[in-house]
């Protein structure tokens, strides 16, 4: 129980993921005593523990197991427990069962993090029925498509940012992306893979110049649901490669209304009574079909519609995760936000030049250029995301001037790279 007088305790479990250290401590101010819970053995968190521990209270859980971490000071008195971490979100679902804290339970996050269960327990659900198999090696390949059908999309059973992912047309073209996937000598990951139905989106339910696809940020606590945000996207990158968000959105009225009737079903289904989501939405000829539903704030989500709105995500999820009803944002906007993702193509191995940062970083509209590649780095498509060369963050009254700020963006940028001789 927290003391009168003091802030309630609430333990992150940290990794990489959609909140840096930064905007989890602004955010809990005046609401909640952070406490980092962080395991040095990973990569993300091993260059940042010591900064950590100077930022917040640390409780360090290297090596430990779920019993011992419970037994840390750091895990006395918590009032809440939360992850921005995809990686993170069993774990801490599992320690917020042991606390009778408010988090997804140990069920369903293992549905949001699990690919094929998500979509089994949808169909099972009568969400929706998408073919969805299982693919441990290259022998199940062939079955598996026998059931799903061509075209398709090929991924691994759990994962984020569209590391790994991509269309297949043809069973040769699947079996080598397979290959090409979990080859270690080119980094290839290892772990399960699904392939299921490719869902055939219409662009003109958004419009000319906007991807088929939507994401729904939504606040849950004690089963109630609210819907922030509907994410406008910018056109996909082959072969399954986000390249940035709007806010708000391009849907309006029944569009709008049809992708948040199936959203607040599938968190249903998944049995998501606690926390941020972050739901992807094909917009089909025949409907919205889901995409995937996230167990956590979607990455960059929350600076867009900060942004966009002034309404903070971030302190959302922490102030459901203390248990507490989170109130809804205004419904007006303040202007249109946007990050666009520096992509390179397929073909790159290697950034060669990246010229025209500055020009753009002084343009109307362009609030900042951040450049994470330089000439000579290594280029890889299949990290997905994570391989962009760097992100544009920008504003414009409308959505056109929104496009008109991308075209200007291709236009300043002088980009060249190195490719491979011949597409894989």
């Amino acid at each position: 129980m927290t003391p009168p007088g003091r802030l309630p305790r609430l333990a992150v479990v940290f990794d990489f993921g959609s909140a840096s250290p930064m905007s989890i401590l602004a955010a809990a101010r005046d609401l909640a005593e952070i406490v980092f819970l962080c395991d040095r053995d990973l990569p993300h968190v091993r260059p940042l523990f010591d900064e950590l521990r100077t930022l917040a209270s640390v409780g360090d859980i290297t090596g430990l197991t779920d019993d011992e971490v419970l037994a840390q000071p750091a895990a006395a008195d918590l009032a809440g427990i939360v992850t921005f971490s995809e990686s993170q979100i069993n774990r801490t679902a599992a320690l917020a069962a042991r606390l009778n804290l408010t988090f997804l339970d140990v069920r369903t996050a293992a549905a949001v993090t699990d690919k094929y269960t998500q979509r089994r327990m949808l169909a099972e659900a009568g969400v929706q029925d998408t073919e969805c198999r299982l693919v441990r090696d290259l022998a199940d390949l062939d079955t598996a498509l026998d059931v799903v059908g061509l075209p398709a999309v090929l991924k691994p059973r759990r994962g984020a940012a569209s590391t790994y992912t991509c269309t297949v047309h043809s069973r040769p073209e699947a079996a080598a992306r397979l290959r090409a996937f979990t080859d270690p000598v080119t980094r290839g990951i290892s772990g399960e893979f699904v392939i299921e139905q490719l869902l055939r989106g219409d662009p003109s339910i958004a419009g000319a110049g906007w991807a088929d696809y939507v994401s729904v940020e939504s606040v849950t606590s004690h089963g109630d649901v609210r819907h922030v945000e509907v994410t406008g996207k910018f056109p996909l990158a082959m072969p399954l490669r986000e390249t940035g968000y709007v806010v708000p959105s391009t849907l309006s009225g029944k569009r709008r209304e049809e992708v948040l009737a199936l959203t607040g079903a599938a968190l249903t289904a998944l049995g998501v009574r606690h926390g941020v989501t972050h739901t992807e939405v094909k917009l089909t000829p025949d409907g919205p079909r889901i995409i995937e539903v996230n167990g956590r704030l979607g990455g960059y989500v929350a600076d867009l519609v900060r942004r966009a709105r002034g309404f903070d995500l971030v302190r959302a999820a922490l102030t459901v995760a203390l248990g507490r009803p989170c109130a809804p944002p205004s419904t007006a906007y303040r202007r249109h936000a946007f990050q666009y993702f520096l992509t390179p193509p397929m073909e790159a191995v290697a950034l060669r030049r990246l010229e025209g940062v500055e020009e753009l970083g002084h343009a109307a509209g362009i609030h900042l250029v951040e450049i994470f590649a330089e000439p000579g780095a290594a280029l890889d498509w299949r990290r997905g995301t994570l391989a962009y060369l760097g992100i544009v963050h920008g504003s414009a009254p409308a959505h056109r001037e929104v496009q008109r700020l991308v075209d200007l963006i291709h236009s300043t940028l002088d980009i060249e790279y190195d490719h491979l001789t011949a597409k894989p």
